[in-house]
């Protein structure tokens, strides 16, 4: 496994100081008797089950960690990097691209990043997010991810198509990378994934859904005019809201890369988007997350 974990980081080309950082880790937990012991019994319960309790897979990798001083989120990292060995098997046996599967295990690597500059720390304070992924219902097409789920809104119609609570629909998710949510790129992936879920949906009007932050209807106009970000919430029609509790900003840590704190005026103010949503913040405004929908094209 050691040398599946170092050709790893190198094929997802991990910055060569976390690589040796999170490979140096791994090392530190095989050599260890029971640290190996507990990575080795979270590893086989993925093989031997793809649908198996990933809060025990990291509970193990946790445990594992502490034994030789690694952090829980390195560990979970650590331990996902690799379950990706299975992974690719399971891909294989299944016919679905190395591409695909490249670009899907990617997202490893986008919440490696996001826990350096929120956290400080090499790892993902996120890993429960991974499962998705691993149990082969989240694939990431081009520049989205995306896996299929129940329409969570009691009814929704337009242009002669419609739908209603409990109808099968392909989830949006927008993982942190370093390149645009451009239409081009987003129209790209909409389209793979309708012709990747198509034979799974049994609805005739295939729609996609998306619960996010960037969607709460009381922020959409806060985001600058002619930016990707609001171009891309602007697709959907915004169906549900859920609001934060008065006073805290449970996604701070999403737009500006700390935790919340209550000092808004701590947050940066180094791009355009950042100092539109701190003004909506010390100006009172509240927070929350958006369900919102459209029909594929």
């Amino acid at each position: 496994m050691k040398e599946y974990v170092k050709s790893f980081l190198k094929d997802f080309e991990y910055q060569e100081k976390d690589a040796n950082f999170l490979y140096a880790s791994f090392c530190r937990i095989v050599l260890n008797e029971k640290a190996n012991a507990l990575f080795n019994e979270a590893i086989q319960m993925y093989k031997d089950n793809i649908k198996c309790d990933y809060g025990k897979v990291l509970a193990l990798s946790k445990e594992a960690g502490e034994c030789v001083n690694v952090h829980e989120y390195t560990a979970g990292l650590l331990v996902f990097i690799c379950l990706s060995k299975h992974l690719k098997e399971l891909y294989k046996e299944r016919g679905l691209s190395d591409e695909l599967f490249h670009n899907s295990v990617l997202d490893l690597r986008y919440k490696l990043e996001e826990c350096k500059l929120v956290k400080g720390i090499v790892g993902s304070f996120v890993a429960w997010w991974f499962p998705g992924f691993f149990d082969l219902t989240r694939f990431a097409f081009g520049r989205l991810q995306f896996e299929l789920t129940e329409f969570a809104a009691d009814s929704y119609e337009k242009d002669g198509k419609s739908l209603k609570r409990g109808d099968t629909v392909i989830g949006v998710h927008i993982p942190r990378t370093e390149t645009p949510i451009d239409k081009k790129s987003c129209d790209d992936a909409y389209n793979q994934a309708k012709e990747f879920f198509k034979d799974k949906i049994t609805n005739n009007d295939i729609a996609f859904v998306c619960h996010s932050w960037l969607l709460y209807s009381k922020t959409l106009n806060v985001f600058p005019e002619k930016t990707n970000t609001r171009r891309f919430a602007s697709e959907f029609e915004i169906l549900l809201d859920t609001h934060d509790d008065i006073g805290v900003y449970n996604d701070a840590w999403r737009l500006y890369d700390m935790d919340y704190t209550g000092s808004v005026e701590d947050y940066p103010e180094n791009t355009s988007m950042r100092r539109a949503y701190k003004q909506y913040l010390l100006e009172g405004g509240r927070t929350g997350e958006g369900y919102g929908v459209f029909f594929a094209k």
